[in-house]
């Protein structure tokens, strides 16, 4: 009898071992995880950051004029695309400018009448893709932009003095005289990419517009 327990309490040992693990499921209810989660409350832009325009384009580097008629960075893209977004008011803007009507405000020149001037000087009509404000700063000016069917230009007439501060050429010597530089002011639709909104204006710049001669005293000797 002893024999045959030891044998069945080896068997029911061996059977437990072989057995793989069986874990009893958890009934029990499980509490959620009601933590607070603080709200990110830092500010977001709503705009990517405006884009790094040097003070002194590359296009001014190897001139002394405060414009470019040339421009290998210009933003022909750009301009196209936020025409085209806001191209009602741009219109509008437009139109304020194209409409002036002055000696020294022209719109779509192309041509240089026969003058006679008293000193000697450059002349000529030109679209300027930058320029300096009357504040200093260079901005960005819409011009040779096609959008759709109508081209956006902005053409004006500009005379530079060759010999600004001499005497004048065709002036007897026996008058005090000097080749005198003048100016005038031009307003021109510029491009911002700066302003997310309406990145359009109308600023003022100031170019030469003549080549004046001045006289002073005259004065007989005997």
């Amino acid at each position: 009898m002893a024999f045959t327990f030891v044998i069945a309490a080896s068997l029911a040992a061996l059977v437990s071992a072989s057995s793989p693990y069986q874990p009893q499921p958890a009934y029990g209810h499980q509490q959620p995880a009601y933590g607070h989660q603080q709200p990110a409350y830092g500010h977001q832009p709503a705009y990517p950051a405006c884009p790094h325009y040097p003070e002194d384009p590359a296009c001014s580097k190897n001139s002394t004029d405060p414009w470019c008629l040339e421009d290998s960075e210009y933003p022909e893209y750009e301009i196209k695309h936020a025409i085209s977004y806001n191209k009602h008011k741009v219109l509008e803007l437009y139109a304020d400018v194209a409409d002036l009507n002055t000696e020294n405000s022209v719109e779509r020149l192309t041509e240089i009448e026969e003058e006679t001037y008293l000193c000697p000087s450059e002349v000529g009509y030109v679209r300027p893709l930058r320029a300096v404000n009357t504040d200093g700063k260079w901005r960005v000016i819409v011009n040779n932009i096609k959008v759709d069917y109508e081209t956006f230009t902005q053409t004006t007439r500009i005379e530079k003095c060759l010999s600004a501060g001499e005497a004048c050429p065709l002036v007897p010597q026996c008058y005090e005289s000097s080749c005198l530089q003048k100016s005038v002011y031009h307003r021109f639709l510029v491009y911002d990419p700066c302003d997310q909104y309406f990145p359009f204006a109308i600023e003022t710049f100031q170019l030469p517009a003549s080549c004046a001669c001045s006289l002073g005293a005259y004065e007989i000797s005997h």
